[in-house]
C-alpha cells in the first residue's frame, strides 16, 4: 500500500468512491441530511482550498482516500468559522478493500502529516451513525470534544467533534 497526494485527474474517481462509500448510510439517515453530506462529500471545495487530497493505492487501484484540511481553513462550505487546528475530513475506503487497515493508515498519515507541520491537536467531526470510524478513530487515539459538536438540521442527528493531542 502506498499513501500519496491525489492527482487533480483523480479527484472526480475520488469523489465517486467516496460517495458510493457513504451511500449506505443513506437507508438509515433522513433524507434532507443525506442531501447535505452527499453535497458535502461531492463538494468542489477541496480544489479552491489548502486542503490536501491523500490515496492509499494498492497495485495501481486507489483503495481509499481522505481529506486534512489545514488550520485556519473553512472546512464546510455552510460553516463560516475557520479551524483552529487541521482536520481530518472525508475518509473513505472502497467496500472492496475494507478490513485491511487502510482506513487506519490514511488517519495515520494525515496524524503524521500534521506533526511535522508543528500543530499540537488533530481533529476531525463524525456523525453517530458512523460507528466503525468512530471506534477506528478512538482506537487511535483520538477524544471526544463535545463543546466542537454541531447539529447541521434540526433532526437529532449531531455531528461529534473528536480530537488528538499530537504534542505527547
Amino acid at each position: 500500500m502506498i499513501i500519496r497526494k491525489a492527482f487533480i485527474h483523480e479527484y472526480e474517481a475520488i469523489k465517486k468512491q467516496r460517495l458510493a462509500s457513504y451511500e449506505p448510510f443513506s437507508q438509515i439517515i433522513p433524507a434532507g441530511h443525506w442531501e447535505i453530506l452527499k453535497n458535502t462529500l461531492t463538494s468542489e471545495n477541496v480544489k479552491n482550498s489548502d486542503a490536501e487530497v491523500f490515496v492509499a493505492e494498492i497495485d495501481g487501484t486507489i483503495a481509499g482516500s481522505i481529506v486534512l484540511f489545514p488550520s485556519q481553513s473553512q472546512a464546510y462550505e455552510w460553516d463560516t468559522a475557520a479551524l483552529e487546528f487541521p482536520e481530518i475530513r472525508m475518509l473513505a475506503v472502497d467496500a472492496n478493500f475494507r478490513s485491511n487497515g487502510i482506513g487506519k493508515a490514511l488517519v495515520e498519515h494525515c496524524i503524521a502529516a500534521a506533526k511535522k507541520q508543528g500543530y499540537p491537536f488533530i481533529g476531525l467531526h463524525t456523525a453517530h451513525f458512523m460507528e466503525s470510524a468512530i471506534r477506528l478513530y478512538k482506537q487511535i487515539g483520538f477524544s471526544r470534544v463535545p463543546s466542537l459538536d454541531f447539529e447541521p438540521l434540526d433532526d437529532g442527528i449531531i455531528v461529534k467533534a473528536f480530537r488528538l493531542n499530537l504534542m505527547h
